[in-house]
């Protein structure tokens, strides 16, 4: 009997290399139990109406033995289980068929991944497809085109009356309520435990209910937040505070994995992460690089902005809401790859609310958690916002920075990611956000998806030119070039346009105040572009050396130095004085 748990943690962003893969194919092949594994040699085509079909047997199959998924493999005779190899969709390529297939399952759900072996055969190499059919969701058959399968022995044919009964019955557990076997107070970790009382102490924020935590033992506070039922160990209990030499308690090991990738997309550094998950979030951002980026949000903006590529509450956020929504009974691991100029989060099971436009809507509520208990627990953590909020926050920060909105990854039913970029994409975008601040997330979305490259609908197109943002004609749209005209004119008139002296000092202070110190020749350089156009060079020279001798004088500059060829300018005072 193969149990899925036992056949190797198979999910997309484990990346198996070829020989762990044919050692699931090995097992698959010499402890198979026929409900919830196929075999079929599948040459170069086969019928996509069959693979749908033995898709919703083996789901309810999984589902009834208590299995978290099983398998379809292609290149298998399944008479004598001899390895012959398939070319089924050698060159089409394979991942289409996940989006091919949710399009006639119950829930939209598809294959948890499909993978490509390459065993040895008698001195030949033959390729093996291994498709990972998730188990029908708790309470719901998996269907094909409205169809229940099921399998009887090796036979595939129509799911029973009473097996579709024995699923449809089935209670929707909260798993994060659920009790842990074995376990006890004593496996969960006291400094986890200590920052949980002090959490949820700051979110209550009133002295009486502090003065009654702090007289409470360690159990009866777990019991107050019904982390502990009847003296036992819930799941979310022991993934918010337990001990990581426990975490073999678990049935499936939560972990958290954080990988950097260099300019090739190769990885240079990675680390996994164990519970207690209430001190993730500092853990892993510790190895988070977030450099200082340097862009201009507004062509007329004289110095560019210094922001961190990334806010860290934001990072917080969505972290903490892959803690609460991850399907663990999965086993997958929820990842943070780090690039160069994004960040992207992964965890697996679906995103409840389907898309993302119905959360960005202000009176949006969610209809259930995935982990009901576990989500309130951190809630009064104060680890996540309650009602989605957090998600509406995270969108309006990146708005307010002028950066591209967050990219929610739903193509794979059943994992979630979502792309957090820590650069500009377009100016054009930045130069909109910056000029209608008052624009709502709604309308900030469709811009967004202009600057991406996202088709959006006809209505849409039609909002987004009244508000005389995009050019272009469908599917070509763009952002609007007139924002970069009309500013490239203003630029024209400010360099024509002599400011006032208390401009330019300002300047030189804000260069100081950045960089410590600056010759002559520097100061010159960062003014230069920057007086009037019809001002000759000597007039330029003369200017420059007349302000910094105004600005030594009233006691804000000095120079390091007598020696002129070795001197250099720096503030008398980082305070900026009344000039």
């Amino acid at each position: 009997m193969i149990e899925g748990s036992n056949t190797v943690d198979l999910l997309s962003e484990n990346k198996p290399n070829n020989s762990e893969l044919c050692s699931v194919l090995d097992k698959l092949i010499s402890s198979w139990e026929s409900e919830v594994v196929e075999f079929k040699e599948a040459g170069k085509d086969y019928d996509k109406n069959k693979i749908g079909q033995y898709f919703s047997a083996i789901s309810n199959e999984s589902n009834l033995k208590g299995l978290q998924h099983g398998w379809l493999v292609f290149g298998v005779r399944n008479k004598d289980r001899v390895i012959v190899g398939s070319d089924y969709r050698n060159n089409k390529g394979l991942d289409a068929l996940k989006q091919e297939i949710s399009m006639g399952t119950t829930g939209g759900i598809s294959f948890i991944e499909i993978y490509e072996a390459y065993p040895m055969v008698d001195g030949e190499k033959k390729r093996v497809i291994l498709f990972q059919i998730p188990a029908a969701t708790t309470a719901t058959p998996t269907g094909w085109y409205d169809h229940f399968y099921g399998r009887n022995g090796e036979s595939l044919g129509a799911l029973s009356v009473n097996e579709i009964d024995r699923i449809r019955g089935q209670e929707k557990k909260d798993w994060s309520k659920q009790i842990v076997p074995g376990a006890e107070i004593k496996h969960l970790d006291k400094n986890a435990i200590n920052l949980a009382r002090d959490n949820y102490k700051k979110k209550m924020n009133k002295p009486y209910i502090s003065e009654e935590v702090d007289h409470m033992s360690d159990e009866q506070f777990l019991t107050k937040l019904k982390l502990v039922i009847d003296g036992k160990i819930t799941n979310a209990a022991m993934l918010l505070l337990g001990n990581e030499d426990y975490d073999y308690l678990f049935k499936t090991v939560p972990e958290a994995a954080w990988r950097v990738y260099d300019s090739k997309n190769d990885v240079s550094d990675y680390e996994i992460f164990k519970i207690p998950y209430i001190t993730l979030s500092e853990r892993l951002f510790g190895k988070i690089r977030n450099l200082t980026y340097r862009y201009m949000p507004n062509q007329l903006t004289l110095f560019p902005t210094e922001t961190k590529q990334y806010d860290m509450w934001l990072l917080r956020e969505l972290l903490n809401n892959c803690i609460a929504h991850s399907e663990y009974t999965y086993g997958g691991r929820i990842y943070l790859n780090e690039f160069e100029d994004r960040i992207i989060l992964t965890n697996s099971g679906s995103f409840l609310p389907g898309k993302i436009e119905p959360v960005l809507n202000p009176g949006y509520n969610p209809p259930f958690y995935r982990n009901q208990l576990l989500a309130e627990t951190m809630v009064k953590l104060n680890m996540i916002d309650s009602q989605s909020t957090g998600i509406r926050r995270v969108f309006r920060i990146q708005k307010e920075r002028y950066f591209p909105l967050p990219d929610y990854d739903l193509s794979n039913r059943q994992q979630v990611k979502v792309c957090i970029y820590g650069r500009i994409l377009d100016e054009n975008y930045s130069q909109i956000l910056f000029k209608n601040p008052d624009f709502d997330l709604e309308t900030v979305f469709l811009i967004d998806c202009v600057q991406k490259g996202i088709r959006i609908d006809k209505s849409a197109v039609k909002y987004l030119r009244k508000l005389k943002v995009i050019e272009g004609k469908v599917p070509n749209i763009f952002l609007s070039a007139t924002i970069s005209e009309t500013i490239g004119e203003k630029d024209q008139y400010v360099k024509n346009k002599a400011f006032d002296d208390q401009y330019y000092k300002d300047l030189i202070v804000k260069y100081l105040e950045q960089y410590g110190s600056a010759k002559k020749k520097d100061i010159r350089t960062l003014l230069w572009d920057k007086l009037p156009e019809i001002m000759e060079d000597k007039q330029k020279e003369d200017k420059v050396r007349n302000l910094l001798s105004s600005m030594r004088k009233k006691g804000i500059i000095t120079t390091t130095s007598k020696n002129q060829q070795k001197s250099s300018w720096v503030l008398v005072d980082k305070t900026i004085q009344d000039k």
